[in-house]
């Protein structure tokens, strides 16, 4: 259902959502300024990752908590505030839109990406391709 905004009704659409990996991540801003809460997702491309989105909310402090240990033990290497992270924790993204873009290394861009939920059941083998988002921005995109 909308909500009416002035004379008009503002129509809210369901989120597209990905499945992808965590392999980079920094501390965030405020009070999450002492944990790794901003993260760099990544879609399979054959036998490699490809970087396609950031999203640093939709988790619980619990699960901010949970992933900040993760990112202690097995960060691999680090690079000014950032980490690259083993790619072993999956993370179902949502977004509301999905463009075409050059600055990226995947070729898109999403609109309002945020973490829909943490993929515990889901192994980095059975994430995205960038075929998948490919396919999307064919469908949906601009």
């Amino acid at each position: 259902m909308g909500r009416k905004v002035g004379d008009w009704w503002k129509w809210k659409i369901d989120a597209m959502t990905i499945d992808a990996v965590m392999v980079y991540a920094q501390k965030g801003h405020g009070r999450r300024s002492n944990l790794y809460t901003d993260y760099t997702f990544a879609v399979r491309d054959g036998d490699k990752l490809v970087t396609f989105t950031k999203a640093y909310s939709g988790l619980t402090d619990k699960e901010f908590a949970r992933v900040d240990a993760f990112v202690k033990r097995n960060s691999i290497e680090k690079f000014g505030p950032v980490r690259t992270v083993k790619p072993e924790l999956v993370f179902e993204i949502a977004f509301e839109g999905i463009a075409a873009s050059n600055r990226h290394k995947s070729g898109v861009a999403l609109r309002f990406p945020r973490i829909h939920r943490w993929r515990e059941d889901k192994k980095p083998e059975d994430i995205n391709t960038l075929a998948d988002l490919k396919k999307m921005l064919e469908l949906y995109g601009k």
